[in-house]
């Protein structure tokens, strides 16, 4: 897929979230549909802090220096260690929002750049500034899915109509 359509997909899917993610209701924020699921709120902790210190870093990582060893992430302990469930959503979202305008700004603002890049990983192999990019659009889709599967799940429970006029989800 051309790279400039993986950025305009990148600044969309920003849009998207902002819809979204926006007016809801602090029991949405909070509301899990069983315990080890993601509610909101740390979805887009989670969101915010992938893209600063996983996408961005690293696509800016193997973009200049290939070589060396790739910057360390811990996504999963994260949820804990950055305390996720006691930040304060509609802040995050502001933030993960002007994060998405910075990394599209920086995209777009690329001239020149080594996109044939590639970072050997030690065991999964090349990890290529077109993998990095790809996968940066696919975890956005990927993440849009989770949290409509999660507004679903919400107003199922919320609800005592049924809901399979709407079609089978």
């Amino acid at each position: 897929m051309e790279r400039t359509l993986l950025f305009d997909h990148l600044a969309h899917h920003g849009n998207v979230f902002r819809a979204l993610f926006t007016d809801l209701t602090a029991e949405e924020v909070r509301w899990k549909p069983a315990p080890e699921k993601w509610c909101a709120l740390e979805l887009i902790c989670h969101l915010h802090d992938e893209e600063r210190e996983d996408f961005r870093a690293r696509l800016k990582h193997v973009l200049e220096t290939p070589e060396a060893p790739m910057p360390k992430i811990d996504p999963a302990a994260w949820i804990i260690e950055r305390k996720y469930m006691d930040q304060d959503f509609n802040t995050v979202l502001k933030n993960f929002l002007a994060e998405r305008d910075k990394s599209v700004a920086w995209l777009r603002g690329l001239i020149d750049a080594p996109w044939e890049n590639a970072y050997m990983h030690p065991t999964v192999g090349p990890v290529s500034c077109e993998l990095l990019l790809t996968n940066w659009v696919a975890h956005d889709l990927h993440h849009l899915r989770q949290f409509n599967n999660l507004r679903y799940e919400y107003l199922r429970a919320n609800t005592t109509v049924p809901l399979d006029y709407a079609g089978k989800w």
